[in-house]
């Protein structure tokens, strides 16, 4: 229950940053050509915050799994019971494997939301440098 307040509030400082981040052109001119609040919301400010609150959820992700170890001091038995166990028994391999462990969730976890970004918000791909030379070469810009 701890670490899902902990994320939220986390989420919720990301996503108005990511919002203010819209820029205020984009906004004014979707205003300008009639899209009512819930229209401009869902087709330029959440589209354009998209990147922000994407890379906002990986923080959250991986600070919250890291904090799941944290919660073997105050008595949970999780995954941060390696990690003291291990240190109460002196026993390395036990702490390796509880670090392993965690770096493996969080990079699924990660691994998973950055899939789910590239699937949800297409148009935020990068291009490959050659396009981008060539894009530049095509234009005069060096």
């Amino acid at each position: 229950m701890a670490l899902t307040i902990y994320a939220v509030a986390m989420m919720v400082r990301t996503a108005a940053d990511a919002l203010a981040a819209v820029p205020a052109d984009a906004v004014e001119a979707s205003t300008s050509i009639g899209h009512s609040l819930w229209t401009r919301f869902w087709l330029v400010e959440f589209p354009l915050a998209g990147p922000v609150l994407l890379a906002g959820l990986r923080v959250v992700s991986a600070s919250t799994i890291a904090l799941v170890s944290v919660g073997a001091i105050i008595g949970s038995a999780n995954l941060g019971y390696l990690f003291t166990n291990g240190k109460q028994r002196d026993f390395l391999e036990e702490i390796l494997i509880g670090i392993g462990a965690s770096f493996l969730i969080a990079l699924v976890f990660d691994i998973a939301i950055v899939l789910l970004g590239r699937v949800l918000m297409p148009w935020n791909l990068r291009k490959s440098p050659a396009s981008k030379s060539i894009r530049q070469n095509a234009v005069g810009v060096y």
